[in-house]
């Protein structure tokens, strides 16, 4: 046959016919890189065959794809191979020999391809991170955002990076002993008990989802793989100390929004967090009540602060200083964020209590000095917050005692003008 002659060979799919170039001879393939550079897309697609079922599709945009053409159980199939040039004529070729030897040993190409992505996307999908980001995405609708962002970060930073790329279900317990054992070497002890708490949710999370059997974090108590160490309590001052502290806090020449917020925590005793966060529309001044929602708090139950007189007029002037923002206290630089963690404890060490004082001791002071003075428990324990609640109980118990409890924060906030003026010569007990 000459060379100038072209011939039309049939493909196994009815009624498609591929031009196609003289059949090799001597064993040599049909295509060659510069016959396929030389080929011109034209107004429908047409088809370039290289022999063994190997043909170069071209489209009328002047796309090149290579496709195989075969047979199984009986049927005629196509096979993508990817696209020239990002495929060579000789990876194309090599595809194919692949394909042959899968086909000769009785196993379908294409399904045994797809059967890999889907292998490829399950292992990837089933990864302990990949898990993890699903369920810290459905966990965090009922948490603050501080709270979620937190979490996620500790998981970014010390669980991911030891057992992140690992598939869930193979996970045992020694590799989570090896996790916090890891965090534990850097002195993070509660950071390594509250990383295999988190790990739990997500294994139970896996489990729900079918994607995990077991969750291996129930086998470990940290008391058995994590160092003791003896609880410390936040540093604060004796009861003794309380005047003299109250005294350098009134004569603090720092910021006057500082002073504000630590003597108002004084009065209140409530978490930094929960001071630093407050926001203006949570106050109630004429009602003197200071209304926490829930996903302030740390027990995620609303919170109740009775105001007293002092409390009251504390606020009134810091609202002529702060009251154009959302936020009672504002951070200096960015004031759509409330002031720093550090900021009160930084206060209270350039009065020279480092080590001796810090804005959690004001409840410690408040629950020892009121218990101290004969105020029911279960009102102080009320106010400081400290019962963990249900949900049921929670929405009847965050307004229990309200009309003791604000008699309470009242004479509390008596109690500390009196500190201050000196007239404090001996607490008295209190009559319930």
């Amino acid at each position: 046959m000459s060379s100038k002659v072209l011939c039309w060979y049939r493909c196994g799919y009815a009624g498609d016919a591929v031009l196609v170039s003289p059949l090799p001879t001597g064993g040599n393939m049909a295509l060659t890189d510069i016959a396929i550079k030389a080929s011109k897309p034209r107004n429908t697609a047409f088809k370039l065959s290289d022999g063994r079922g190997l043909q170069l599709h071209v489209t009328p945009q002047g796309s090149k794809l290579w496709r195989w053409a075969y047979r199984f159980d009986g049927k005629q199939k196509l096979m993508a191979m990817g696209s020239y040039p990002d495929i060579s004529l000789a990876q194309a070729r090599d595809k194919v020999d692949e394909a042959r030897k899968l086909l000769a040993s009785g196993s379908d190409p294409m399904a045994a391809r797809k059967s890999e992505k889907i292998a490829r996307r399950l292992a990837v999908e089933d990864t302990f991170a990949a898990v993890a980001k699903k369920w810290w995405e459905s966990w965090k609708s009922a948490r603050s955002d501080s709270h979620t962002v937190y979490v996620w970060r500790r998981l970014e930073a010390d669980v991911i990076p030891a057992i992140g790329t690992r598939p869930i279900a193979e996970i045992e317990a020694p590799e989570l002993v090896a996790m916090m054992k890891a965090i534990e070497k850097r002195g993070a002890l509660d950071i390594a008990k509250r990383a295999l708490q988190t790990c739990s949710q997500i294994f139970r999370y896996a489990i729900a989802h079918g994607v995990a059997r077991r969750n291996p974090a129930v086998d470990i108590r940290p008391s058995d793989v994590l160092a003791t160490r003896k609880k410390e309590n936040y540093a604060r001052v004796d009861g003794k100390e309380l005047p003299q502290l109250l005294r350098k806090i009134e004569v603090y020449n720092g910021s006057t929004v500082t002073r504000v917020a630590i003597k108002l925590m004084a009065m209140t005793f409530v978490r930094t967090s929960e001071l630093i966060g407050a926001r203006w529309e949570e106050f109630d001044l004429d009602g003197a009540r200071w209304d926490i929602p829930a996903s302030r708090m740390k027990m995620k139950t609303p919170h109740i602060v009775p105001l007293s007189s002092q409390a009251l007029t504390l606020l009134r002037s810091l609202h002529t200083l702060t009251g154009h923002s959302t936020l009672l206290f504002p951070g200096e630089r960015d004031h759509e964020k409330s002031m720093s963690n550090n900021t009160i404890l930084g206060a209270l060490d350039r009065m020279g209590y480092k080590g001796r004082m810090t804005g959690h001791g004001f409840r410690g002071i408040a629950s020892t000095l009121l218990h101290e003075q004969g105020w029911p428990h279960e009102h102080i324990e009320l106010q400081l917050a400290h019962q963990e609640r249900n949900q049921v109980s929670a929405s009847y118990n965050h307004a229990l005692y309200l009309q003791p409890r604000a008699a309470m924060m009242q004479a509390w906030s008596n109690f500390l003008d009196a500190c201050v003026a000196g007239n404090v010569v001996a607490i008295k007990k209190h009559r319930a």
